[in-house]
């Protein structure tokens, strides 16, 4: 899903949300995001990543659940 500006777009529906994280390309070809903030807020974001920008094919989601200290702010993250 690399090279749909899928991480300029959820840093955009993030923060538009009030939500804080980050995101970050995987070199496998993936996007990881941390996502933090309103329940129901988190929950919007992840339904929106589903669909993904207009360019966007996105095969799969997957959900899982961390413990982090408090994040500001949204950000892009380099690869790994």
């Amino acid at each position: 899903m690399q090279g749909v500006g899928y991480r300029d777009w959820l840093v955009t529906t993030a923060r538009g949300l009030g939500l804080s994280g980050w995101v970050c390309n995987r070199s496998d070809g993936s996007v990881e995001a941390l996502i933090a903030g309103d329940a129901g807020a988190v929950d919007d974001c992840i339904r929106a990543c589903r669909i993904g920008p207009r360019l966007a094919a996105v095969d799969h989601v997957t959900e899982s659940l961390a413990l982090t200290a408090e994040v500001r702010g949204f950000a892009i993250r380099p690869t790994f």
